[in-house]
């Protein structure tokens, strides 16, 4: 793990945007194309809000998000919503979007169905991490029903979660497949979750599922 410490949040997001460019852009001259999984919520925007003109081959760009709430993508609670708002735009509008959700349908009857449009792009290319103060990944949470199934060796590739916190269900790339992505960036603000990822780094991942895919990550900190 390789920690990034910038002076504050502007930087950070000039920087990373650079970053996540050149990933894509190396991955591209020497594969057809380059799958690229990102985090939801506010964390990740104004990251986006440079990605989406840096001068890639965004048509030979396939984009998911590494989780989605099961809400319809009409909701402002929507990470699907808020990528096609943020990233899908400028230069990357020409990249493929593969959503999670899917309406009228409750996650567990979908789940073999959108692991058919992700598995061909596996291992991901580049991966894009936000982390909460209860060291939660993704929609990986502490304690979660179903976080051990999401944590194996032998998980596969979508995992249901249903935090107690969290208004809806969710649906989570597992941790194997966050772990195995080729370039792996987390970003986090702040002093708490500074001090959260120095603890996670001694707890198992059942109780810090992020530590379950710290392995040659490079983090991004700013105050």
């Amino acid at each position: 793990m390789n920690i990034i410490e910038y002076a504050d949040r502007d930087m950070l997001a000039i920087n990373v945007a650079n970053q996540l460019a050149g990933d894509l852009k190396t991955h591209l001259l020497h594969h057809d194309s380059a799958s690229f999984a990102v985090a939801g919520g506010t964390t990740p925007t104004p990251i986006f809000d440079d990605l989406c003109a840096a001068d890639i081959d965004w048509t030979r760009v396939r984009l998911m998000a590494t989780d989605e709430r099961w809400v319809p993508v009409e909701s402002d609670r929507s990470n699907a919503r808020m990528i096609r708002e943020r990233l899908l735009v400028n230069r990357a509008a020409s990249a493929t979007f593969v959503p999670f959700h899917v309406p009228a349908r409750v996650p567990e009857d979908v789940l073999a169905e959108v692991e058919s449009l992700i598995e061909p792009d596996l291992p991901l290319s580049v991966v894009l991490l936000g982390m909460g103060e209860d060291m939660h990944t993704a929609s990986l949470f502490p304690g979660v029903r179903g976080l051990s199934e999401a944590l194996a060796a032998d998980a596969p590739v979508l995992a249901v979660m249903r935090p107690d916190s969290q208004p809806e269900p969710r649906v989570s790339l597992s941790a194997r497949v966050l772990d195995a992505a080729i370039a792996k960036h987390l970003v986090i603000y702040g002093e708490a979750k500074r001090e959260a990822l120095e603890t996670a780094k001694s707890l198992p991942p059942e109780e810090a599922p992020i530590q379950a895919v710290l392995s040659e990550m490079t983090v991004h900190w700013a105050p």
